[in-house]
């Protein structure tokens, strides 16, 4: 039987499943969210499918290839933010008029996160100063060749290779020696703790990102990435994305992109969601016509 998670605040699964992001391309929604992953703490692969009868209603999660059943909805539940309590997130709308407009397009999106601060990191790794596309080609060809493949309703899905795995990959094509001997620096740090997300929590959104930046190849732009799109703070100012900048910009008026001083004095009426409000300002702004 299914586990079910019941969402506190408005929830649409359609919206997480078609946002595309890092580890995931953008798809057509078929009623099932399939997602496969290192689990947390033992990283053993783990798929699940995630499906939702009605908008905002219960989400059932059924869980393949694990009997640590209570750990992989734990996971998923923070993969789809689901783990936050989001009933006053829709009073953001309701104090600024230009964030209940984006609500109503994207309505009940919350941020889709990444499997883990491992794969997060990984994938900055992977991804850095390379095409996004050709990375993903790269990430699920390691996927499939050393992590474990899973039928998932109907479809093929690999999860991520975990720590051991990946250490005992020698070389990836497609990645110079230095990007693999990075992965592997990832790798050792996931297996010793140093990327737990109990961890990372504890510590707070700056010293974490502070310490993810010690790993080689992963500067301020990624730390922020895993921190803010794997850990899963809901309220941290983001005040140095280009897009988010330039889309608050052209819907508040200013007639040029937003500076961090104006991020940061717009986002007040966002407490305590502005990464989240960041997330939706980037998924539903473009789709605000221009004047």
């Amino acid at each position: 039987m299914p586990e079910v998670i019941v969402p506190s605040g408005p929830f649409r699964l359609s919206e997480s499943a078609e946002f595309g992001f890092g580890q995931r391309d953008a798809q057509r929604f078929d009623g099932v969210m399939r997602m496969a992953f290192a689990l947390d703490g033992s990283f053993a692969p783990v798929a699940v499918a995630v499906r939702q009868a009605v908008d905002d209603g219960p989400v059932e999660v059924e869980v393949i290839g694990s009997s640590d059943t209570e750990r992989a909805v734990g996971q998923t539940a923070r993969v789809l933010s689901l783990d936050s309590d989001a009933a006053s997130y829709p009073e953001v709308g309701e104090r600024d008029p230009v964030i209940a407009r984006l609500m109503a397009l994207r309505p009940g999106l919350r941020p889709p996160l990444f499997h883990s601060p491992y794969e997060a990191a990984a994938w900055s790794v992977l991804s850095a100063r390379r095409p996004a596309r050709q990375m993903a080609a790269v990430r699920d060809r390691l996927s499939a060749e050393h992590g474990r493949e899973f039928e998932v309703a109907g479809r093929q899905l690999a999860a991520f290779p975990g720590p051991e795995a990946l250490l005992a990959v020698p070389a990836v094509p497609g990645l110079p020696e230095l990007k693999v001997e990075r992965l592997h620096a990832v790798a050792r740090a996931a297996a010793e703790g140093f990327l737990d997300v109990a961890r990372l929590r504890a510590l707070g959104p700056d010293e974490a990102a502070a310490q993810v930046r010690t790993l080689p190849g992963i500067g301020p732009f990624y730390a922020a990435l895993v921190v803010l799109r794997a850990v899963g703070f809901p309220d941290v100012p983001v005040t140095e994305e280009p897009l988010a900048l330039e889309l608050m910009g052209r819907l508040y008026g200013l007639g040029a992109p937003a500076t961090a001083a104006d991020m940061a004095r717009l986002s007040e009426p966002w407490r305590p969601w502005r990464t989240w409000t960041t997330v939706l300002l980037r998924a539903a702004g473009p789709l605000v016509p221009e004047r």
